[in-house]
């Protein structure tokens, strides 16, 4: 009687761990999530970018207080995040605060570019600004000013350049490419993107730079799925696989190649949604999504994975300190579309 009982538990429990070991399975062939130490304040629409190992988050709105008030909320704090330790420091502030600005990282350096701030009873007045951030020293110093003040834009780097794609101008959506070299300190202008937009992502792989999502006119409730390639080798750019979910006010990462673009806002709420674009067979894939929904966040890559801090639960005027971090599937890993 005894030996029955033994055995009938010692199956049950070997069917447990079958199971949990295929759930786990499937679960790691669209990558998982974990929760990481929280930001100090709580911010929406900020920027974020590694500098050797630590993940820069700048800027965008405070969560409205008595002290802010003056400044509309706009935030102009840097807070340090440190994988390795998973704790957070505070660090120079930027000269002015910055509202959906673009972020870059090049050569050890940090640059902040365009973006919004206040003019008046408008927290929407677009500036060509772009200030260099030196972490050796902890200074920012201002640099040569974008051709065209836009924010809601997109930036990323490609062969020592930073490129400023579309946005809002203060009136009207820009299709503007423009060409940052921080060696001159100098900036010149390209072949327009196709489809002016703004609150869309930017990211290069390969040789190519990809310009993803978006909305018309800062309007969360016209949200685009539209995805564009640009060719800087022959100044030109193409159509490719629209992103399945039509996004706006989203970030995105690259991991190994494939492009994982998170979260985003529209009039019905605000997405966990989280897809990955393979560019060599453009295709898109459906991944693991955020454990909370957020706009306006900001994402960097430090030892491949994807941490995603900060921005909003509810579309508009909301704040969060969330940092959440994503591991995607080994880079074998066979996936459906």
């Amino acid at each position: 009687m005894f030996t029955c009982k033994f055995y009938i538990i010692a199956g049950v429990f070997f069917l447990c761990l079958v199971k949990a070991s295929l759930v786990f399975a499937e679960t790691s062939k669209i990558g998982t999530w974990t929760t990481a130490s929280s930001a100090p304040s709580k911010r929406t629409e900020v920027i974020a970018a590694t500098v050797e190992g630590k993940i820069y988050v700048v800027g965008g709105f405070n969560e409205p207080k008595l002290q802010n008030v003056l400044k509309f909320a706009i935030s102009s704090d840097v807070e340090v995040y440190d994988p390795v330790s998973d704790s957070w420091s505070i660090s120079t502030p930027l000269p002015e605060g910055r509202h959906h600005a673009g972020i870059a990282s090049h050569n050890g350096m940090l640059y902040v570019i365009g973006g919004f701030t206040k003019s008046f009873l408008s927290v929407w007045h677009a500036v060509p600004t772009v200030y260099q951030y030196n972490p050796s020293t902890a200074k920012w110093r201002e640099l040569a000013p974008m051709p065209t003040a836009r924010g809601a834009l997109g930036v990323t780097v490609y062969q020592n350049r930073i490129y400023a794609i579309g946005g809002y101008d203060g009136k009207h959506n820009s299709a503007a490419v423009e060409i940052f070299d921080p060696e001159t300190n100098s900036w010149s202008s390209s072949t327009m993107m196709p489809t002016a937009r703004d609150h869309l992502a930017v990211a290069a792989v390969g040789s190519r730079i990809y310009a993803i999502g978006g909305r018309f006119d800062l309007d969360y409730h016209h949200n685009m799925g539209t995805v564009e390639e640009y060719d800087p080798q022959t100044n030109q750019w193409r159509a490719r696989a629209h992103l399945p979910t039509a996004r706006s006010g989203i970030t995105a990462g690259v991991i190994n190649g494939w492009i994982y673009v998170v979260g985003g806002e529209s009039g019905e709420g605000t997405f966990a949604t989280n897809e990955a674009y393979d560019p060599v067979k453009n295709q898109w894939h459906t991944m693991a999504p955020m454990p909370t929904a957020r706009h306006g966040l900001g994402s960097a890559v430090a030892d491949g994975r994807l941490y995603v801090i900060s921005g909003g639960p509810t579309p508009g005027g909301s704040f969060s300190q969330t940092n959440e971090v994503f591991t995607p599937p080994p880079a074998n890993t066979t996936l459906s579309q």
